[in-house]
Order: C-alpha cells, then structure tokens, then sequence
C-alpha cells in the first residue's frame, strides 16, 4: 500500500440521518444519461421531452450492467463462478490483476486493460486505487455503495463515442495516479486530496455527448441555455457526478458540511479542465513557478496543483508513447469529423478541425501539441522536475516528429516558429483552442 498522509477533515457537527445534503445545496444535480446526441436531429433535441417509457428501461439497464459486473468480478473476490468458460475468466481476469501491480508505469496500455476486465476498465481501476491508497478504509466508505457509484459512472460515459468514453476517463485517472505518486505531490497531499483527485478524475467527462460546446450553443441544446453558454460540458459533468453520489449515498455517513465542500471542490477541479480557460491557470501557474511561491502547506496551494495535475492527465495522450498515442489521436479525430459530418448534414457552420476534407489527423495533432500541450507540460516540468516529467516531454517531441513526418505541409512552419522551450510565439490560435474544447 502506498504511503498516504492520514489527514481528513474534521467533522464540524454531529451528522443525523434525517438531515439532507440536498436541502442545503444551491442547485439540484444533474439527471443521468441525458440523451445519445449521435444521429440525432440537434435543432429540435433541446425541445423534446423525454419519452414515457425510458427512465425505468435505463434503470433496468443499469441493474442489469451492476449485476454482470458482480458476477464479473467474483473471482476477484475469491467467490466460486459458474461460468463453464471459468478457465478463460480466470485467466483474463489474472493477467488484469498482474497490469494492476504495474499501474503506476507511463506505458500502462489502457486499452488492453479495458479487453482484459470485459469493458470494466474504469471499475476495476478505480477501486483498486481506492484501497491501494486505503481510501475505503480510511474514509470508512461502503464497498458495496462503492462499486455502485463506479458502475454508475461507467455506465454514464457514452460508449459511442469514440474518445470521451470510460476508457478515457479510466486513463485520464491512471494518469493521475502517476502525478499523485510524485515526490512533490507525494510528500504534501493529504488522503482527502487524494480521494478528490481520483474522483475528478473518474467524472470528469461524465456523460459527454460527443460534441464540443459551441456546437451546443448553435443548436439551442438546454445544456447551453441552462448554464449560459458558459463551461457548459464542465458544468453538466460536474452536476452528474453530484447526482450520482448523492444517488448512491457514498458520503451519506459524514456530516452534511462535508459532504457539500467534497462536491464544491470536485467542481472546483472538474471546472479547471474547461479549454477556454487554458490560459488563465497556465498564466498562474507560471507567475507561481517564477516566484517560487508554491507552498503545499496550504491547502489553496495544493488544491490549484491538483488542478493543474488533472489537467495535465486530461490531455496527456500526445505524451503517452507512440503505440498508444496515437491511437487515442486517432479516435479524437474521429469525433471531431463525426460531429463535422452531423453539422454539413444539417447545414450548420462546420466547427474548426471538424471538417474531413479540409483537416488531417496529423495537422490536428501538431497544432493540438504546440499551442495547448507542450506549453502546459513545460510548466509542470519545471514544477516536478522528475524522470516521468522528462519521459513525457520526450515521447511528445517523438510523437510531434512522427505526425510531421506524415504531414510535410506542418513539419516546416513548426520548425519556424520553435522558439524557447513550452513557450509559443504566440498566444494559442482559435483553432488549437477548439480542438482542446473537445479533447477536454
């Protein structure tokens, strides 16, 4: 087990049962599973209501998946399986349980991971990290509420789509983990800061339609007008994840103050990953590294690190190695030129680097890695300068080389415009900025 600071918070009162988090909250969460946006008439979807028959079919769905899932992972549980094919569960189940003892490595291939636990990827990794850092325990949680939380927010992801899913969720966490693991991070984060990273992690995207926030906004979607126009995504991910923990009473048994700071900070954290706020935090980041003024004592201090952390393993694909980058590259892309394909079929504007015919996975990727990722990995560098921060920076300059090689037209004005390591000649373009708003 990992050694952890056993800090938690203090309760302020003595919590009754008939008191609820619900009453004392500003706003009502968000309902699960909104819609299934692909293939979907988006001029008229924010009108629809929702049909009669649904709800109970979505809950029967999801009993159902959180009884596959028990019965799934008996064996890990030492429970005798009837399966006849016991022998092949067995010994897909074993060679999971062995990619769990090296989850703390930057090569972690999530993808075989999520072939090995049957499309469990974010259950399974999720609440071995919990009781590897002796979370559970520690915050005296439930593992029965547990798992229904995490089969709850897997189920959440939408598995059409194909970036923002659990599987992205599952790595985004993995990441996580190894940021958490960091001597800095490691020395300083309390267990309750841990817990809060991991669950940011795990919900961060949660029911993501696979579409970006402006394409929301031009088909008058409820989502946009229900927050603004403002940190849309963000915003629903953030309320789903309060839904669902309420939902599940996972921090039923802690006082009610405690319970509501758990969700204000994990919005707190789940906000930072909005794009169009890029600058703003790296901006802060930098005048923090500039003026060595980072004191991890503090718990503001350590709570904008781990924003900064979450960000990072948001968009950490381009530093992961080649084999697995570039897959993650490649199903981004896909998404982008889906929702393109959506917007030329009803005659909408095409959203920047959504259009197939005018853009390439390589051009997406270069101008993604140098105008959003290398500035922001640069800077944590410089915050964690460790063998994993160099790993990363290196296999992004390998990877950035590799799509230029496969897109001549970027590699020459890329080479121009280096400058200074992690700090562009100018501010990220609109369109760097746009692909972001989706990878986010």
């Amino acid at each position: 087990m990992l050694a952890v600071t056993n800090k938690t918070i203090k309760p302020s009162f003595v919590f009754t049962p008939d008191v609820r988090v619900r009453s004392q909250v500003g706003f009502e969460p968000e309902r699960r599973g909104s819609h299934p946006y692909l293939g979907v008439d988006f001029r008229t979807l924010h009108s629809r209501a929702e049909s009669a028959g649904s709800i109970p079919a979505r809950r029967i769905r999801r009993l159902f998946s959180f009884q596959r899932h028990l019965l799934s992972s008996r064996l890990l549980r030492g429970a005798p399986h009837l399966n006849p094919l016991h022998i092949l569960d067995e010994d897909y189940c074993g060679q999971a349980k062995c990619m769990l003892e090296k989850v703390g490595t930057w090569n972690f291939d999530i993808f075989l991971f999520d072939r090995l636990t049957n499309g469990n990827s974010l259950v399974f990794l999720t609440f071995h990290l919990l009781n590897q850092y002796g979370l559970i325990e520690l915050f005296q949680l439930d593992m029965v509420k547990v798992r229904r939380f995490l089969v709850l927010v897997q189920e959440d992801y939408h598995n059409q789509n194909p970036y923002h899913n659990a599987v992205h969720a599952a790595d985004v966490t993995q990441a996580m983990h190894c940021y958490l693991r960091e001597p800095k991070l490691a020395e300083s984060l309390t267990s309750f800061d841990i817990l809060l990273g991991l669950l940011a992690a795990v919900t961060h995207d949660l029911d993501h339609p696979g579409v970006n926030q402006p394409f929301l906004i031009k088909t008058n979607h409820y989502l946009a007008a229900l927050y603004r126009n403002t940190s849309v995504l963000e915003n629903h991910h953030w309320r789903s994840a309060v839904g669902l923990l309420r939902e599940t009473e996972l921090f039923s048994h802690l006082p009610a103050e405690d319970s509501l700071g758990i969700e204000r900070q994990l919005g707190s954290l789940i906000l930072a990953t909005d794009i169009t706020r890029q600058n703003e935090y790296l901006s802060r980041f930098r005048t923090h590294l500039d003026e060595n003024d980072l004191c991890l004592g503090h718990a503001s201090h350590r709570h904008f690190v781990l924003q900064m952390a979450l960000k990072c393993a948001d968009i950490c694909n381009p530093c992961r190695p080649w084999e697995l980058s570039k897959q993650w590259s490649e199903k981004v892309t896909e998404e982008f030129f889906h929702q393109g394909d959506i917007e030329k079929k009803h005659k909408l504007e095409i959203s920047p680097l959504c259009d197939s015919e005018a853009n390439t996975i390589a051009s997406v990727q270069i101008g993604f890695m140098t105008y959003v990722v290398e500035p922001l990995f640069a800077e944590w560098a410089r915050f964690s300068d460790t063998r994993l921060s160099q790993t990363m920076l290196g296999h992004l300059g390998l990877n950035k080389a590799s799509w230029s090689a496969m897109d001549p037209e970027t590699s020459g004005s890329s080479e121009e415009g280096e400058s200074e390591p992690g700090r562009p000649t100018e501010e990220p373009s609109s369109r760097a900025l746009s692909q972001g708003s989706q990878e986010t």
